[in-house]
C-alpha cells in the first residue's frame, strides 16, 4: 500500500448478542472473514486496531462484561480504544493515535454495516484518510422501515456500497483488501 495502512476492527464485540435485533444468520461467515483479514494485516505488519462501543448501562456498559470480542474471534490488537459514538474518530483518541502512527490508508470492518462502520469511513474519508470498506468483513441486521417494509441485511450492504464507493472509500473483499 501506498501509505502506512491500519486495520479498525469496530464494535466486533458480544454485546450486539444480546440486543433484540441480533440474529446469528450470517455471523459464522461473517467472523470467517473478519479473522481472514485480522490474521492477513498481522501477517503483513499492519496494526490493527480493535475499538468497543460503550456505554453507560445495558449489555454495551463495560459493567456487563460484554465488552469483549464476539466469540469465537481471536485478535491480539495493537491498540484498543472505546467509542460513545457512531464514528469511531469521535472522542476516542483514535484519530491521535493514526497521526502519531504515520497512517493515513484505513481498512474498515466490524458491526453494524451502515452504523459504525459507515459512518467511520465517511468521517475518516472527510479526515483526508484513504479508506477501503472491506465490506465483507462487516456485519448487519434486518432493519424495519417506517412504512414496515423489512430491508434484509444484504439489502442494507448493498445500499452502503453504493453510496460510499468511489466518493468516501474503495469497496474491497478481503482479499482484495490484503493484496492492495
Amino acid at each position: 500500500m501506498t501509505a502506512a495502512t491500519a486495520l479498525l476492527v469496530i464494535d466486533v464485540q458480544e454485546s450486539f448478542r444480546h440486543r433484540p435485533y441480533f440474529r446469528e444468520e450470517g455471523v459464522a461467515r461473517f467472523l470467517a472473514h473478519q479473522q481472514a483479514l485480522i490474521d492477513g494485516a498481522a501477517s503483513a505488519g499492519i496494526p490493527v486496531v480493535q475499538i468497543y462501543h460503550v456505554e453507560d448501562s445495558g449489555p454495551f456498559s463495560q459493567a456487563s462484561g460484554l465488552v469483549r470480542p464476539l466469540e469465537p474471534l481471536r485478535i491480539a490488537p495493537d491498540a484498543v480504544f472505546t467509542k460513545r459514538r457512531h464514528s469511531a474518530l469521535v472522542g476516542s483518541g483514535l484519530d491521535v493515535w493514526l497521526v502519531r502512527q504515520g497512517i493515513r490508508r484505513l481498512l474498515v470492518s466490524g458491526i453494524r454495516t451502515e452504523q459504525c462502520c459507515e459512518t467511520t469511513t465517511r468521517h475518516a474519508s472527510d479526515l483526508g484518510y484513504q479508506v477501503d470498506f472491506v465490506s465483507e468483513a462487516t456485519l448487519t441486521f434486518p432493519m424495519v422501515d417506517a412504512a414496515g417494509t423489512e430491508w434484509s441485511a444484504a439489502d442494507i450492504r448493498a445500499r452502503t456500497e453504493l453510496v460510499l464507493a468511489g466518493r468516501f472509500a474503495r469497496i474491497l473483499s478481503v482479499d482484495q483488501a490484503l493484496a492492495a
